[in-house]
């Protein structure tokens, strides 16, 4: 870190330290060089050892880095039985909560991180030490340590986006149901192919399907969204004054307890008429439902 410092006062004519760490300290944030040590990302004036990131994780390639990547990432690391690779607690809270959300698609990601491992124990074992810690230092960008600011949502990466309008979000591994796994650092960069004829026609295509869709007129939508507002007005303690008494201004809960009663009032059962979700989200409204089901010997339908 030092060195650093130094090299930006000497190449930069910065004459204040502070500067030159301030400096650093963005480009770090950006993840262009990040410590060795721990995954904070700022440039600290000591002997702190900094590694460059390899230039396929630069920020200049618009990443926007999917939860599935993330999940891979997680699986593959706990694949591996080495102390620098295990999982912080925050990390082990991600990855039961993807492998919550990703249920269904949990058996695709975990293959995939298995291939991963597998291309990895290949390399040999200074090569994968570094890249290691560069993959790693992409995601304390992308999915920083809590406390940590995340640089990702600020404007210079929505400019660039605007420059290349044609990126789009990427997989990280390059990962596709349908695709082979590749490590995530030696995936060359894909030239960028010129627009063809049949390009142009897609284009045309999709953009008469769009015209030709049906699209309702801002009053109609208006008088639907006036209709719906004057049919639930009394219902809205914030417009029409509850009775007995508004429990959100008063510590008076007889509203809840008359809501919740067995027996429901005229008001109530007036709401039960407006569609079908109202009477099945009401207790009672459903309770009346069932029984009358079991009247017509269906009450199986909402069982």
């Amino acid at each position: 870190g030092a060195d650093i410092v130094q090299w930006f006062m000497k190449n930069l004519s910065i004459e204040d330290p502070g500067e030159a760490i301030h400096l650093g300290s963005l480009i770090a944030a950006q993840g262009y060089v990040f410590p060795i040590s721990d995954h904070v990302l700022t440039l600290k004036d000591d002997g702190t050892f900094y590694r460059f990131q390899a230039p396929y994780f630069w920020p200049s390639n618009c990443w926007e880095p999917e939860n599935t990547d993330y999940a891979i990432y997680l699986c593959k690391r706990t694949m591996q039985n080495k102390a620098r690779l295990e999982l912080a607690d925050y990390e082990a809270e991600n990855l039961a909560r993807l492998q919550r959300a990703f249920a269904r698609k949990w058996e695709f990601i975990f293959m995939q991180a298995e291939a991963q491992v597998k291309i990895d124990r290949k390399k040999d074992k200074t090569e994968r030490k570094i890249l290691d810690s560069q993959e790693r230092a992409f995601w304390d960008v992308h999915r920083p340590v809590p406390g940590c600011v995340n640089t990702t949502e600020m404007d210079i990466r929505k400019c660039r986006r605007m420059k290349n309008p044609q990126k789009v979000k990427k997989s990280v591994y390059g990962v596709t149901e349908e695709s082979q796994p590749q490590s995530p650092v030696h995936v060359p960069s894909q030239p960028v192919r010129k627009t063809t004829k049949e390009d142009f026609r897609k284009q045309i295509t999709f953009l008469n399907m769009q015209i030709e869709r049906h699209c309702l007129k801002m009053s109609k939508v208006a008088e639907s969204l006036i209709a719906y507002t004057e049919q639930y007005v009394e219902y809205d303690p914030f417009i029409t004054p509850a009775e007995p008494s508004n429990p959100w201004i008063s510590d008076d809960a007889a509203l809840w307890d008359i809501e919740m009663s067995k027996e429901p009032s005229q008001q109530r059962v007036k709401r039960w008429g407006f569609s079908m979700d109202e009477v099945l989200k009401d207790p009672v409204g459903r309770d009346q439902f069932l029984r009358f089901l079991e009247s017509e010997f269906s009450s199986e339908n909402l069982r």
